[in-house]
């Protein structure tokens, strides 16, 4: 049986171009959602070996990864000391929702006018699962998950990959704040449940209807937050 790396080197440059990216992609994907949910803790090290191990990727596709998640503000490299996550800053709060309420109604706005027949059953069938959470105990990490998900179906669904890219950002930062604080929430199914009527007008292309309720829920989420912080 040959070994992996002779394998690899049977492979063409143009594929193991397009393989590295994609293990580099993985990477990004699996460290991004850990450190959004604060799996890796805001400050702890990013131990490179450990994770290449655990994820099934080699060095250079990982720290490929990292270089996104850095710029992403996710993670930040200092020379000779390594990779470690962001710390929380509290004071950012306010810069990412002043962009935040700006960018999510145009985006509820424009994902109304322009989604496809697809992302209008997918964002149908996610309505669907979050009404089934009401009056069930939920834990709040699934409820964030869920919140996760829907921000990003939306994003997606405009169709302006500038505009998504921005915004997963930008959502990714705020996300992180309201788990620093999540058990100190009341009421975050409420929050979550918000979505209902958001997800529905955006998939029935109630544009201003989508635009009103996603400001709506931005401000309300600022307001929660700064409620316990």
């Amino acid at each position: 049986m040959s070994s992996a790396p002779a394998d690899l080197a049977a492979l063409g440059s143009s594929t193991r171009r397009e393989l590295h990216g994609t293990l580099a992609e993985r990477a990004y994907h699996a460290l991004r959602d850990q450190l959004i949910m604060l799996d890796i803790a805001p400050g702890a090290p990013i131990n490179e070996q450990a994770l290449a191990a655990e994820l099934g990727v080699g060095r250079t596709p990982l720290r490929e990864g990292l270089k996104m998640l850095e710029v992403d503000r996710l993670v930040v490299s200092f020379p000779r000391r390594g990779t470690f996550a962001t710390r929380i800053d509290i004071t950012d709060l306010a810069a990412v929702s002043e962009v935040r309420t700006v960018l999510e109604p145009l985006a509820a706005r424009r994902a109304a006018l322009v989604s496809r027949p697809e992302h209008r059953a997918g964002f149908h069938d996610k309505a669907d699962q979050i009404e089934r959470l009401c009056g069930v105990d939920v834990d709040n990490r699934t409820l964030m998950l869920h919140d996760i998900d829907v921000h990003r179906l939306v994003y997606r669904a405009t169709g302006n990959p500038h505009l998504e890219e921005t915004l997963v950002r930008l959502d990714n930062l705020a996300t992180r704040i309201w788990c620093l604080v999540l058990d100190q929430l009341p009421e975050v199914d409420a929050h979550i449940v918000e979505h209902v009527d958001l997800l529905r007008a955006v998939a029935e292309g109630d544009a201003d209807r989508a635009a009103t309720l996603a400001l709506a829920h931005t401000t309300h989420f600022e307001a929660a937050l700064r409620a316990v912080l």
